[in-house]
């Protein structure tokens, strides 16, 4: 038996081994109810974007430094670092055994978020973070190999690929075949595209029961 690590997986390796489709047409208002922000948040997401635009000019940021200078702040700012949301570190995923292909995936999340009211937990939201040199949409496969065996749990999962300064949201939902959708993609660069990206982890929070 062939064991695979999840991060060298293509996009067509994920369709084959997981029978996973995509789902065309999915919008951030078709599925989450984005609300206005505050004066105050967007003071805070202005400041997130300027503290990490000097570091994307001046070189490549590594993986590290977008958990820290970035996502971390926007995860506290969206409500993430509240009860009963817990988040996780380099999680190792459940073994997924193909069977048929004679191949075991493994791998490690780069972040998870779980609701932690829930028995087993519900995962929030699973985040796959790159240097600021990769295109976000490399990280897709494994992203969506991350969450497969979630699907076994629960109907669906909301993941995200960032590399600090692009931001690509999808949808995994359980069934027969799995499908994922992918949303539009947001920015730091453009001012509505920011603000959008608050609005989205705040409502993806909500979902958990996470005051707003």
């Amino acid at each position: 038996m062939q064991t695979l690590n999840a991060k060298n997986l293509t996009l067509n390796d994920v369709q084959y081994l997981f029978n996973m489709t995509e789902r065309v047409g999915e919008s951030f208002n078709a599925s989450l109810i984005l609300e206005p922000i505050t004066p105050f948040e967007q003071q805070e997401i202005s400041q997130i974007r300027d503290d990490f635009l000097p570091y994307l000019a001046a070189r490549k940021v590594s993986e590290g430094q977008v958990k820290f200078l970035v996502l971390a702040p926007l995860l506290r700012l969206a409500g993430f670092y509240q009860t009963p949301i817990n988040i996780r570190l380099e999680e190792n995923i459940a073994e997924i055994v193909i069977e048929d292909e004679d191949t075991v995936i493994k791998g490690r999340m780069d972040i998870l978020t779980v609701n932690t009211s829930q028995d087993p937990y519900f995962w929030a939201l699973v985040i796959e973070s790159k240097n600021s040199l990769v295109d976000v949409f490399a990280g897709l496969p494994q992203l969506l190999s991350y969450v497969f065996k979630q699907l076994e749990q629960q109907s669906a999962v909301w993941g995200l690929v960032t590399n600090g300064r692009n931001y690509l949201f999808s949808h995994i939902y359980q069934g027969q075949p799995p499908t994922y959708s992918l949303l539009p993609e947001l920015s730091l660069n453009y001012p509505d595209r920011l603000v959008e990206l608050l609005q989205v982890l705040k409502a993806i929070a909500k979902q958990q029961g996470v005051a707003a």
